[in-house]
C-alpha cells in the first residue's frame, strides 16, 4: 500500500492538466487523499498516448502497447490497491520482443524466463555474458531503491530526506555507473559485436529514446531486464483504453471530476506561485479563469513552458531550448484478417532493415500483433500496428500537397516492409490508417507530436533530470519528461512522486 499524508485541507482545489496515464493517477490518488480534483484534457478520450480508438470492428492502441509493472509490489499494482480498483486483466508478454536483425530470419527473442532468456543471449551473442550479468547487478539495486520511493532530482530538505531514506548499503555500489552510457560498458568489456551493438541500439531506442552509446547505463538495466521474471511486459485484454479506463472510475470513486475537450491556454502565477489556469472550452469557445492552489502538468516539459509566462522559468526554459530534438512517430494501423498473421506470431516484434542506415525513418520498424480473443479485432481477423521512429521537422516544413506525398510514400515503404513478415494483399487489409507528428499533435496535443519524452541521457536521467517540483511554486510536472521516463510504469511513478510533494507542500 502506499503511504500518502493526509492533509488538513482536504479540500485543496487542484487543476491537472493532462488526462494521460501520469495525470489521472495523480488526480484519482489526490482525489482519494481529500483534494478536490479537476483534470482537463483537449482530447476526445482520456489516455493520451496509451488511449485507443476504432475502426470497422477493429480497436488500434494509439501509441502505448506494453504495460508494465502490473505484478504485485509493481506500481500500477501498488496504484490500484491504494485506490480499490481491480486491475485490468493482462497477460503476460513472452516473448517481451522478437527481434530481427538486417537478412535473418530467425528473431532474436527475448524470453521472459530468466534461464531462457540467458541461453537466448549466449546463443545470440558470445562472450557478452558478463554484460548482461552487470546489467542485473544495477537493475537489481536499482529495483529496490526504486521501490522504497526515493526523489529524484531533489529539489529541497523534504526531497533530499525521501532520496537519502531510500539509500542502503548496496545503492552505493551503482555510484560508479552513474556518469557511463551503455556504450561505454561495451567498450569496459571489449565488445564490438556489431549485432549485439545493433540489438542494444534498437531495443533501447524504443525505451530510451536514444542509441547504446548515449543511453545513461543505470537507465537502461532497468529498461533491458524488466521484462524478465518475477517482473514482466504484459498485454492488456480489450485494449490500452482499459488502463486509463480504470484509473478515470477511481478519480469519479472519489469525487474527482474529468472534463475533456478543454484546453488549457496558461497557467496563472503571481510571485512564483501558481494562483490558477486559463482555460478554453473546445467545444463552445469560452474562455475563463480557474482559481487553483496547485496545478498538475501532465505534459511535455516543451509543452510546459509554453504555459506559463513567469521571470521565475527563465533558466528553466533555456534549459528546455538546449535540450536535442525529440523523436516523433510515423505509425501505420492495420486491420487484417487472420491469414494475414504468420503461425505462432509474437505479439511484439522489431525489424531493423540495413545495418547501414539509421534507426528509424523506415529502416526499422517496431510491430503489435493481437491476440485471438483480446478484444482488439472481430473473430478470424487481427490488428497489426507498426511504428517507426522519425525526424519531426520534416513533418512541418513545406505545404499541404509536399505533406501528403511523404505520408504516402511512408505508407508505401510501411506496407512493402510488413509485407516481407506479414501476409499483406488487396484481399487480406481490412482496414489502413496512418500518424504522423501532426496527428499526434493534433490529439495528444504534445508539442510538435514528438513521442516518448526526453531522451535517457546521462545529463537527462535521475539526479540530472528535470524534477517533479518546477521554479513556480505549486506547480507540479508529471509524464515522461520526468524521473524515471516514459511509458506507463514510468509515468505512473512520476505522479506517486509528485502528490506525495505536493500533500507535504499543502
Amino acid at each position: 500500500m502506499l503511504t500518502l499524508k493526509k492533509t488538513i485541507n482536504q479540500m485543496s482545489k487542484v487543476v491537472v492538466i493532462g488526462a494521460g496515464i501520469g495525470g489521472l493517477t495523480a488526480g484519482a490518488l489526490l482525489a482519494k487523499h481529500g483534494y478536490e480534483v479537476m483534470i482537463l484534457d483537449q482530447g476526445i478520450v482520456p489516455g493520451g498516448c496509451a488511449s485507443t480508438f476504432s475502426r470497422r470492428g477493429f480497436t488500434f492502441d494509439v501509441g502505448a502497447t506494453q504495460v508494465a509493472g502490473l505484478e504485485p509490489g509493481g506500481i500500477h499494482h501498488r496504484i490500484f490497491a491504494e485506490l480499490e480498483i481491480e486491475l485490468p486483466p493482462a497477460t503476460f508478454c513472452d516473448p517481451a520482443c522478437a527481434v530481427f536483425l538486417p537478412g535473418e530470419s530467425t528473431p532474436i527473442a527475448v524470453w521472459r524466463d530468466r534461464q531462457k532468456w540467458q541461453a537466448e543471449r549466449e546463443q545470440q551473442f558470445p562472450g557478452s555474458e558478463k554484460l548482461w550479468q552487470l546489467f542485473k547487478f544495477l537493475f537489481d539495486i536499482s529495483w529496490q531503491f526504486q521501490s522504497r520511493d526515493p526523489v529524484l532530482p531533489p529539489r529541497n530538505f523534504w526531497d533530499f530526506y525521501q532520496l537519502i531514506s531510500a539509500l542502503r548499503l548496496d545503492t552505493f555500489l551503482t555510484v560508479p555507473f552513474t556518469l557511463m552510457t551503455v556504450g561505454d560498458a561495451l567498450r569496459l568489456f571489449g565488445l564490438k559485436d556489431r549485432r549485439l551493438k545493433t540489438f542494444l541500439d534498437l531495443q533501447l531506442k524504443l525505451y530510451s529514446q536514444v542509441n547504446a552509446d548515449e543511453t545513461a547505463l543505470l537507465y537502461a538495466a532497468t529498461a533491458l531486464s524488466v521484462s524478465q521474471s518475477p517482473q514482466g511486459l504484459y498485454h492488456l485484454q480489450g485494449s490500452m483504453q482499459v488502463l486509463s479506463d480504470r484509473l478515470v472510475s477511481g478519480l469519479a470513486k472519489f469525487g474527482g471530476e474529468l472534463k475533456m475537450r478543454h484546453t488549457v491556454t496558461k497557467i496563472d502565477t503571481e510571485s512564483g506561485k501558481v494562483t490558477g489556469i486559463t482555460i478554453k472550452n473546445d467545444k463552445t469557445g469560452e474562455i475563463w479563469t480557474e482559481k487553483a492552489e496547485h496545478v498538475v502538468a501532465n505534459v511535455t516539459a516543451q509543452n510546459l513552458v509554453k504555459l506559463v509566462d513567469d521571470p521565475n522559468m527563465t533558466n528553466y526554459k533555456a534549459r528546455v531550448g538546449k535540450l536535442p530534438e525529440s523523436s516523433g512517430a510515423f505509425v501505420i494501423y492495420l486491420g487484417v484478417s487472420q491469414d494475414a498473421i504468420p503461425p505462432n506470431c509474437p505479439p511484439h516484434l522489431q525489424f531493423l532493415y540495413n545495418y547501414n542506415d539509421p534507426i528509424g525513418e523506415m529502416n526499422s520498424l517496431f510491430v503489435s500483433v493481437s491476440k485471438p480473443g483480446d478484444g482488439r479485432a472481430p473473430e478470424g481477423k487481427a490488428t497489426i500496428i507498426a511504428s517507426s521512429f522519425t525526424e519531426v521537422q520534416q513533418w512541418w516544413s513545406g505545404n499541404e500537397k509536399d505533406y501528403q506525398q511523404l505520408k504516402n510514400d511512408y505508407t508505401a515503404k510501411a506496407i512493402a516492409r510488413l509485407s516481407e513478415y506479414f501476409n499483406l494483399t488487396s484481399e487480406t487489409i481490412i482496414h489502413q490508417e496512418t500518424a504522423t507528428p501532426r496527428t499526434f499533435a493534433r490529439f495528444t496535443a504534445r508539442e510538435q507530436g514528438i513521442v516518448g519524452g526526453i531522451g535517457q541521457r546521462v545529463s537527462t536521467f535521475g539526479p540530472f533530470g528535470f524534477a517533479t517540483r518546477t521554479p513556480i511554486n505549486h506547480l507540479w510536472l508529471v509524464g515522461d519528461s520526468t524521473h524515471p521516463g516514459e511509458g506507463t510504469a514510468g509515468v505512473s511513478y512520476s505522479a506517486l512522486t509528485a502528490v506525495r510533494q505536493l500533500t507535504i507542500d499543502s
